[in-house]
């Protein structure tokens, strides 16, 4: 059965973040809160928690996975990042948007599509998420946890919390709990691979990128 931490949601407690880290450090799965849905999620330098992920939802290795990282400036290490799109996603991070970029040497193959070679990369507004990143150094597998939902869909199930969890007990190693209730919307997709930028998947805050890509209407 997994392990529930109860953490504050704006000022998570350090000791409980560090034994989370501690527990995804050597390969730990954990069901967390984003600034969208409920998240199954992993250290991005673990292969082992990966696949495991890939088995909880289902997933086939060509289904590409989403990565969370702290900063914009720290995407650079794991994406390639043209100056226009730079200009675009300065003014929309953090926030619920799931960037499509050229992935550099950084992003493990199981992560990637492996036909683009292209990754997805988010910057949450969300204080456990920033301070899971924070303390533990590498960007966060993020995937919903809805285990039969498609991702690529406009929303996911609304489901209790009290039932998700239940559902992922066994399937997790740690619950991070922090008394919020989470909506169904899931992050806004732009694909930032051509030179021009592209709605993917509208989801939360997709209106917001219409101020900054023309096209979108």
């Amino acid at each position: 059965m997994a392990t529930l931490f109860l953490v504050h949601p704006d000022n998570p407690q350090s000791r409980q973040i560090e034994q989370i880290v501690a527990a995804l450090k050597h390969g730990a799965v954990m069901l967390y809160p984003t600034d969208t849905v409920w998240a199954i999620g992993c250290d991005l330098n673990t292969k082992s928690a990966i696949e495991r992920v890939r088995q909880i939802k289902q997933l086939s290795n060509d289904k590409p996975l989403t990565f969370l990282c702290p900063s914009l400036s720290n995407i650079a290490k794991y994406a390639g990042v043209s100056d226009a799109a730079y200009r675009i996603m300065k003014h929309l991070v953090p926030g619920p948007y799931t960037f499509l970029l050229p992935a550099t040497k950084l992003v493990p193959r199981l992560v990637m599509n492996p036909k683009r070679k292209s990754t997805g990369i988010r910057v949450p507004k969300h204080p456990v998420c920033q301070a899971l990143l924070d303390a533990l150094g590498n960007p966060i597998i993020s995937t919903s946890a809805h285990i039969l939902d498609n991702d690529d869909d406009e929303a996911v199930p609304q489901v209790e919390k009290s039932r998700l969890f239940d559902q992922m007990a066994g399937l997790v190693d740690v619950i991070v709990d922090n008394g919020v209730e989470l909506g169904e919307q899931t992050s806004t997709i732009l694909d930032m691979t051509q030179d021009e930028p592209a709605i993917v998947r509208r989801g939360l805050g997709w209106e917001e990128v219409a101020n900054w890509i023309p096209a979108v209407n």
